[in-house]
């Protein structure tokens, strides 16, 4: 396999540049007509690799890719998982290469190259990682386990007619084991497989003052400013030591024993190297625990976004009418994040003062995610590493959140095995968001040998 894939390097790095340069940005509906091509080139490129039964479903929202290949009923059915929408780029001016016309460059982590575009590593890069290890199973003959492609475009708008759509067809979805490419290692030299995945609630508040927009020397001094108050309210919501204030925001969280804490702190990234590789000259977070315990077992909240009155060139001095920010809180297992958005709401609501009203808008969630280090599944992908990379893989929580997977498990009472191979670095959501080459040609081999091990394993 290892020879036919750098034999074949070309033709995938043009395949996958072609798949980059369609702004399928799932979140702007000017976007709508980018989706729907991105959907027909995932659509012809699963037809080209020799799938069967290849389907465009369409949804409330935007379209599923569906396709399998069944090579016996008896044999075991892997259920690959993917999304081809991608985050907005902006803000455009940073990127030092336009997003969607996509170039390789060496950078000191990747010194055989990075591919730079949005959705390079989330997701295209990585779901395309799964179609070119079928391809060269199926080319090879050595395809021993049945594959079902999902194959989504609103994952980074929170999936949400995908669960009508499992739900629609959750005989044709059913599989042993469902896999999943969105997540990532430590470094090429410390593979990972993650075990652990935070949940979500996503919230997006606005204040509204007065009934206009105010001269701020005429008014200033005796309304309330919705901005001044937002960025009150917002402060209000962590103490001292960085915890959440919410009332009974940590009720539920189970807390981690010191034992696992140490030994997952074992392959953490040097305190100085992770405020170097972002930086910053100080980390900043929940008083009690490391940086690593901090973005990966320890519920957050942050404002992603805050915005109001005016904010273009020049000065304009008003008191605005309205203020709005986005708010992400990342949750833990044990923490519903339905119940989590309501505490938050009742909450944000009873810290506002008089003179401004408040509205809360929860925009998508999803729950935390454990899935087993002992399953068969876990074994095959850990031996495929070692067998790519030259060393076991360790077990890793990630901070990240795929609403989806708990999701997939509850109606299709099916376990996920999440094999990611981008690297913390790679920028995703970001500007100059990038994916090694070496990470893309050794996530298609390591998944291709996913197959040989899992088939056995599940005979056996």
């Amino acid at each position: 396999m290892k020879n036919q894939i750098l034999n074949q390097k070309k033709e995938y790095l043009d395949q996958l540049i072609e798949l980059l340069k369609i702004p399928s940005i799932s979140a702007d509906p000017k976007y709508d007509h980018a989706i729907k091509k991105t959907a027909h080139w995932i659509e012809r490129s699963l037809n080209e690799i020799g799938c069967d039964h290849v389907k465009i479903f369409e949804t409330a929202g935007h379209p599923v890719v569906y396709a399998e290949k069944i090579i016996n009923k008896n044999a075991p059915t892997v259920l690959v998982y993917g999304h081809y929408d991608v985050q907005p780029p902006d803000p455009l001016e940073l990127w030092k290469s336009p997003p969607f016309e996509p170039v390789i460059k060496e950078t000191p982590l990747h010194p055989n190259g990075a591919i730079f575009a949005r959705g390079a590593c989330d997701d295209k890069g990585q779901m395309f990682m799964h179609i070119k290890a079928v391809e060269l199973l199926i080319k090879n003959n050595a395809l021993n386990c049945n594959v079902k492609f999902v194959i989504e475009g609103e994952e980074e708008i929170g999936s949400d007619n995908l669960e009508q759509f499992i739900t629609d067809h959750k005989n044709k979805l059913k599989s042993d084991i469902i896999i999943i490419s969105d997540t990532g290692i430590h470094s090429m030299d410390k593979p990972a497989i993650t075990t652990g995945l935070r949940g979500l609630s996503y919230m997006e508040v606005t204040l509204t003052g007065p009934n206009r927009d105010l001269h701020s020397g005429l008014y200033g001094g005796t309304v309330g400013n919705p901005i001044n108050i937002l960025c009150e309210m917002i402060a209000s919501l962590h103490d001292e030591d960085k915890k959440v204030n919410i009332p009974g925001f940590y009720d539920k969280v189970i807390e981690i024993s010191e034992a696992e804490r140490q030994k997952m702190n074992i392959n953490a990234t040097p305190e100085k190297e992770f405020q170097k590789s972002i930086a910053i000259n100080a980390s900043v977070g929940e008083k009690g625990y490391t940086t690593l315990e901090r973005k990966s077992i320890r519920p957050t909240l942050d404002v992603n976004g805050i915005w109001g009155g005016y904010t273009g060139e020049g000065a304009k001095t008003v008191i605005p009418s309205k203020a709005h920010a986005k708010i992400s809180m990342r949750l833990v297992p044990n923490q519903n994040w339905e119940e989590i958005s309501e505490l938050f709401n009742n909450y944000f609501r009873s810290i506002a003062p008089e003179g401004v009203d408040v509205q809360v808008k929860t925009h998508h969630g999803g729950d935390a995610y454990i899935t087993p280090d002992g399953s068969k599944a876990y074994k095959a992908a850990e031996m495929a590493y070692q067998e790519v990379f030259g060393v076991i893989p360790h077990a890793k929580r990630d901070g990240g959140s795929i609403p989806i997977v708990p999701m997939f498990e509850k109606i299709l009472g099916c376990k996920t095995i999440l094999m990611g191979f981008g690297l913390d670095s790679d920028a995703i959501h970001s500007p100059n968001e990038h994916y090694g080459l070496d990470n893309f040609f050794k996530g298609i081999e390591t998944i291709s040998i996913f197959y040989k091990h899992f088939s056995k394993l599940e005979i056996t």
